[in-house]
């Protein structure tokens, strides 16, 4: 085999590692809803 299909080889499994462990982490987070007290002068 020639040095660049090595190379090639190896970036591809490189890349596709990091894209299975990127896509395995949990990065889903429950919602929290925050109630702010809004002046009516602000409104107008």
């Amino acid at each position: 085999m020639s040095r660049l299909a090595i190379t090639a080889v190896v970036l591809l499994v490189v890349i596709v590692g990091g894209l299975f462990f990127l896509a395995g982490r949990a990065s889903e987070r429950p919602q929290t809803h925050v109630e702010k007290a809004v002046t009516l002068a602000n409104l107008s």
